[in-house]
């Protein structure tokens, strides 16, 4: 489920005009010929996409590329649908689309911009018929559709894509019995078998075991091929086509194929981590992968006559590194939980399949004995964690902040049901990186967590605070605590005061003001309402001061009316849904305090766009320009020295 977002590639970039793609359509040769020369024509624009965008998934989309291009070229008629649970492999899915005509080309240069491709399969997409990226929902989301299908005289058949380690998500195996029972033989399920999930081999984490006869005793039809090799994979899929059952393929695939050294089978099978499931790979690496694929490409054709393919290029400048000031919330996180750990003993790690984006490969390595592995599924992580909690452990448990509050809030509800303590930790938090999309953009966590018994959400604004919140939530906390965290380097205009200690409701401020009060937490906001605290004096005449409130759902009311005494307004920012967001409690406390001040809360409306950061706050409305303007407008409300 990792989403590393790193840089663009830097340099010449190379990619295959859609003439080329037409030519080689075209050809006369056999089919599976074809096929495979279109797989890899995607495989180096999938890539070109990636380098250019920064971020994206090579391993997966490359494992799975061969058989989706057999399906779209030659595989499935008009009225068959296909699409991928795991989602992770949109980018290989894109080129694929576009070099067999689908979608528009143009759109190869614009993958995870917020007029072209969203990081994960999004249904405002051509030729995405489901959102996924939350994985095991695929099969699921088949069985609505063959049902539909089936009320309303529609053929068609639905073929499923999903990941190895996608199959350790409940839902998976939820959803396979009444598929049979059913006799849903629409259904072709497809496991891109690759072996490795976002941090490791999927038996170092939970072995599959005999898969097939797992699956054939829910009583689908089984087979396994080798998903590489076209001519294999096109001849199981015709040889069950006609068994009344639902059908799965168990495609042994490798991990980054097409490139030697991103192949999964290059590394010794007790490797850490393989680098290249996520993220942009550096230009030196860029380069050697895009010209094994252009060599390979050139020889096939030559081999068989076909003149060469005419390649075209891109010359990128080198994007600007992160600057000094820039806050790196995660490793600052690491470095705390290592010191606590170091303090009690009794402390452990819980992680769903996120060791490196979550920042614990240092705790694994000094604690490995108080490091848990659950793999992707945190309902049993959670659950697990609680049954850590009633006997003396400090669970804390890690995970993107989209899938920890929501996956597992029954789970997490029953453990506040105990009163036990247990501390959360959500990474990846809010709307940036907007690249992935809205998957894995967590802008509902506030509210689906606020409500939990004895539960302290609280969100840290820079490194220096990281450390404090852990410190509170561990030694100071009564009960169980949420910690959010942004995952990209972000800087910060900003600095705490060196005697600062959190106050539960209490915040801090970071400029001085009179005529308005904007509240925010995190960096994203606040580094935007410092931003626009000075556009403000400078354009409007308007003294803006800024508060950071790191305490999510717990707001102090005597504090928060001492603190915007004198403001004819407040602002409260939320990188989040508006609904449920820290607004909610911001305006309950002023309610409580008797106050008339005007309350106006910004933050998401809608389901966030994917796209760059700026693009995706833009849109959002939570950059410094939109918050300029939304206490510009609020002149009507407070008087005239905010117009």
């Amino acid at each position: 489920m990792g989403d590393l977002v790193g840089q663009a590639v830097e340099g010449t970039l190379y990619y295959l005009p859609y003439k080329e793609f037409q030519r080689v359509r075209a050809i006369n040769a056999p089919r599976e010929q074809r096929a495979a020369l279109f797989s890899d024509m995607c495989r180096l624009n999938a890539l070109y996409m990636i380098g250019r965008a920064g971020s994206g998934h090579i391993g997966s989309s490359f494992s799975s590329l061969d058989i989706v291009s057999w399906l779209l070229l030659e595989g499935m008629t008009g009225d068959d649908v296909y699409f991928s649970s795991k989602g992770h492999d949109a980018p290989g899915y894109y080129a694929a689309l576009i070099g067999a005509g689908k979608l528009d080309f143009e759109l190869t240069h614009k993958l995870r911009q917020i007029d072209g491709l969203p990081g994960h399969p999004d249904v405002g997409t051509p030729g995405m018929v489901t959102n996924t990226g939350s994985l095991g929902m695929g099969v699921s989301k088949a069985k609505g559709m063959v049902i539909a299908n089936r009320l309303n005289n529609r053929p068609g058949r639905i073929f499923v894509m999903t990941g190895d380690g996608e199959l350790q998500e409940g839902q998976f195996w939820e959803s396979l019995v009444s598929a049979a029972n059913s006799g849903l033989q629409e259904i072709t399920v497809i496991i891109d078998h690759n072996k490795l999930q976002s941090d490791t081999f999927v038996k170092n984490v939970s072995d599959l075991g005999d898969l097939e006869a797992k699956l054939r005793a829910f009583g689908w039809c089984v087979a396994r091929c080798d998903g590489n090799d076209i001519a294999a994979f096109a001849a199981t899929l015709a040889a069950i086509q006609d068994d009344p059952r639902p059908k799965v393929i168990v495609a042994d695939t490798v991990k980054g194929k097409g490139v030697s050294f991103m192949e999964h089978t290059s590394l010794d099978s007790d490797v850490a981590m393989y680098r290249f499931h996520s993220g942009a790979p550096d230009a030196s690496n860029y380069r050697a992968a895009a010209q094994e694929i252009m060599d390979r490409l050139q020889a096939n054709l030559s081999s068989a006559g076909i003149p060469g393919l005419e390649f075209e290029t891109l010359e990128r400048p080198a994007s600007a590194a992160p600057s000094e000031k820039a806050q790196r919330l995660v490793a600052a996180y690491s470095k705390a939980l290592i010191a606590q750990a170091e303090k009690h003993s009794n402390l452990v790690a819980l992680d769903a399949d996120l060791v490196l984006d979550t920042g614990l490969i240092p705790f694994r390595e000094q604690f490995p004995h108080r490091f848990v592995e659950c793999g992707i599924a945190e309902q049993d992580m959670v659950s697990t964690a609680g049954g850590m909690a009633l006997n003396g452990l400090l669970p804390i448990v890690h995970s993107f902040a989209c899938f920890l509050s929501t996956r597992p809030n029954e789970q997490i509800y029953n453990n506040a049901t105990e009163k036990t303590k247990i501390i959360y930790v959500g990474s990846l938090a809010g709307v940036v990186p907007g690249g992935p999309g809205h998957s894995h953009q967590s802008v509902r966590d506030i509210s689906a967590l606020a409500a939990m018994p004895g539960m302290a959400l609280v969100e840290p604004s820079c490194d220096a605070e990281v450390g404090l919140l852990l410190d509170w939530c561990v030694n100071e906390a009564p009960g169980s605590s949420y910690i959010r965290l942004i995952s990209v380097p972000w800087e910060v205009e900003y600095s705490l005061p060196a005697d600062y200690r959190p106050t539960k409701g209490r915040g801090l401020t970071l400029a001085e003001g009179e005529d308005v009060a904007i509240i925010g937490y995190g960096p994203v906001l606040l580094s935007n309402a410092i931003a626009a605290s000075k556009m403000l004096a400078e354009k409007h005449g308007v003294s803006a001061k800024v508060i950071n409130l790191p305490w999510l759902n717990h707001v102090d009311a005597e504090w928060l009316r001492s603190a915007v005494s004198g403001c004819r307004a407040v602002v409260s920012l939320d990188n989040h849904y508006v609904i449920g967001g820290q607004g909610d409690a911001i305006a309950r406390a002023m309610v409580q305090t008797g106050g008339n001040v005007p309350v106006v809360c910004l933050g998401v409306g809608d389901v966030p766009p994917s796209g760059t950061n700026a693009q995706v706050l833009g849109a959002l409305g939570l950059d410094a320009m939109a918050i300029v303007e939304a206490v510009a407008a609020m002149s009507i409300k407070v008087g005239s020295s905010l117009s």
